[in-house]
This record gives structure tokens, C-alpha cells and sequence, in this order.
């Protein structure tokens, strides 16, 4: 009955180490691919990084010269509507709704008085800008 319990012993070990043994090489080769891969990235994500922070850059950049776009971009259309509005007035005024000719040139100059002060506080921005001025600072 010994010999049949140290059979079955035997017979259990062999089995468990016929199972062991290729799990035990599966662990072996993936911790091997696992260093592999930790020194790749050790060596690849520095760079990435480095790419990724230039496209933020890139994008803010884009986007700051986007926003001076549209503040240009809103001073000339502010300056055509003040001259469309000049105009309008100026019509208005030919047309005997207002009064005389006088009203009417004085109209006129106005909505070229308000022009050239939009283009000048245009231009003026755009020196500071240039020079290193705070566009945001105003």
C-alpha cells in the first residue's frame, strides 16, 4: 500500500512538473519582452515628449496670431461700418430729411474723422505689437 501512495506521489510531481516547467518558461520569455520594451521606451518617449510640447507651441502660437487676426480684422470692419453709417447719415441728409448742405459736410467730415481715428489707434496698436508691447495688456 506504501509503494502505491509513493506511486501516486511520484506520478503527481512528474505531472506538476511536466505543467510547471512551460509556464515557467512563458513567464521567463514575456519578462524578457517586457525589459525589451521598457528600454525602448525609454529611449522613444523622451523624443515624443519633446515632439508633442514643439506642437503645443506651435498651437498656441497659432492661435495667439489668430486672436491679432480678428482684432484687426474687427477694427477694419468697426472703421467700414462708420463710414457706412457717414454715408447713410450723409444721404439722409440730401435727400431734405435734415437740413442743408452744411449739415451734410459736416457729417461727412465726421464719419472721416472717425475713420482715420480707428486706423490711427489701429496703427498704433500694431507698433506696440511689434515692438514687443503687451497685446493684451491694454
Amino acid at each position: 500500500m506504501v509503494d502505491l501512495a509513493v506511486l501516486i506521489i511520484a506520478v503527481a510531481v512528474v505531472v506538476l512538473v511536466a505543467y510547471l516547467v512551460p509556464t515557467i518558461l512563458q513567464v521567463k520569455r514575456t519578462v524578457g519582452q517586457s525589459e525589451r520594451l521598457l528600454i525602448r521606451l525609454n529611449h522613444e518617449l523622451p523624443g515624443l515628449l519633446k515632439d508633442v510640447k514643439g506642437t503645443n507651441e506651435n498651437i498656441r502660437s497659432l492661435t495667439d496670431q489668430a486672436r491679432v487676426g480678428v482684432d484687426r480684422a474687427s477694427t477694419f470692419l468697426n472703421a467700414v461700418g462708420d463710414v457706412g453709417q457717414t454715408v447713410n447719415h450723409v444721404h439722409e441728409t440730401m435727400r431734405g430729411k435734415g437740413g442743408t448742405v452744411m449739415v451734410g459736410l459736416s457729417s461727412l467730415l465726421a464719419g472721416i474723422k472717425a475713420v482715420t481715428s480707428t486706423m490711427k489707434h489701429r496703427v498704433r496698436k500694431e507698433s506696440k505689437d511689434k515692438e514687443g508691447g503687451s497685446y493684451y495688456g491694454e
